[in-house]
């Protein structure tokens, strides 16, 4: 079996996922995920695809990732391996669609505005 690569994204950070046959490790930025996303919570967004699909230890992950923080780049790496999986096995649209992790989460951050100190957030109002 080849390289089978996946993109993806989470509000500023973006992950590119390479899959191929092997015994199951995850490395990412070539560093064991659990070494890379040390919170417990974290670890669970990574394997959620393998572990919807039962593909846990079949198959090599080699990720790189980067922007933004810890749970972006951990969705998108989540994100880059269920389109990898898809492009693997079509049959394993169906379980991950159902699991919601084949969409991406369009929410980022909305820009400053002027004449005001945050995106929405207003001064003060005073009458008098």
């Amino acid at each position: 079996m080849e390289i089978i690569n996946g993109l993806g994204r989470r509000k500023t950070s973006v992950a590119r996922v390479y899959v191929k046959q092997g015994k199951g490790a995850i490395s990412i930025n070539n560093k064991d995920y659990k070494d890379y996303f040390p919170v417990q919570h974290i670890q669970g967004k990574v394997i959620e695809p393998l572990s919807t699909v039962d593909v846990l230890n079949l198959y090599d992950i080699k990720v790189n990732v980067k922007g933004g923080g810890v749970k972006g780049q951990a969705e998108a790496v989540r994100l880059g391996i269920a389109r990898a999986l898809c492009k693997i096995n079509e049959e394993f649209r169906e379980p991950l669609k159902a699991a919601k992790l084949m969409s991406r989460d369009p929410r980022s951050v909305e820009r400053k505005k002027y004449g005001k100190p945050k995106a929405r957030k207003s001064f003060q109002f005073s009458k008098r």
